[in-house]
């Protein structure tokens, strides 16, 4: 299945969760993995049913307004951009590289803490340039305390990069005091040492840049 082909079943799968339907319900109608549909929906609200949890009390009317738009949002969303054509799914990728991606000469890197943002980059990645899949290297920064082959195995899947290939990761010691939440998987850092690719990207990020007529 192609990106278009898997953004489509990842649509699918987080408006079924915004109807609280359960993972493996999910996972079972789409005919993918339950983990894959935890990583697809890990951020749409979910409500679990009386039926599952026993009696609740009714959500409170701010709380389903919110719940209500958000939905209507993500449809509209949908409806508005559509499947992304080539030239719109290559103007994305410069776009986001632009953001995230490193600018060190020879050194095509992304980094991000978020599954659906490295998903992307990599599927843009290999539909627009000649990756040689043996040159993909992959960078883990995981808070200490938390589970490193797990996120191994989680960044793996995301990137489609086998675990051989894998760097020595760095494991932060988290400070309390500067933020509680830590990232379950970390982040990752996505390398691929080629000078000319990262010229080339380097060279249609100004390009698209200069093309929207904004003054330097």
């Amino acid at each position: 299945m192609g990106y278009r082909g898997k953004v489509q079943q990842q649509e699918q799968a987080r408006a079924m969760r915004a109807r609280n339907m359960t993972l493996q319900d999910i996972a079972t109608e789409l005919g993918v993995a339950k983990s894959s549909v935890s990583l697809w929906a890990r951020d749409v609200p979910f409500t679990p049913s009386k039926r599952r949890t026993g009696p609740q009390r009714r959500p409170h009317p701010f709380h389903e307004a919110k719940l209500a738009q958000i939905a209507a949002l993500n449809a509209e969303g949908i409806e508005r951009v559509g499947t992304l054509g080539d030239d719109a799914f290559l103007a994305a990728g410069i776009a986001l590289y632009a953001g995230e991606g490193s600018k060190t000469d020879g050194q095509v890197r992304f980094a991000n803490t978020d599954a659906t943002m490295v998903r992307f980059f990599c599927a843009w990645l290999r539909h627009f340039f000649e990756v040689d899949e043996q040159r993909l290297r992959i960078r883990v920064y995981l808070h200490q305390g938390l589970d490193l082959g797990a996120a191994y195995d989680f960044w793996s899947e995301v990137t489609g990069v086998p675990l051989h290939q894998f760097r020595a990761p760095y494991r932060a010691v988290a400070d309390p005091t500067i933020r509680v939440n830590k990232h379950d998987f970390g982040c990752v850092y996505v390398n691929y040492s080629c000078t000319t690719t990262h010229r080339r990207i380097m060279g249609l990020m100004r390009a698209l840049l200069s093309s929207t007529g904004i003054p330097g």
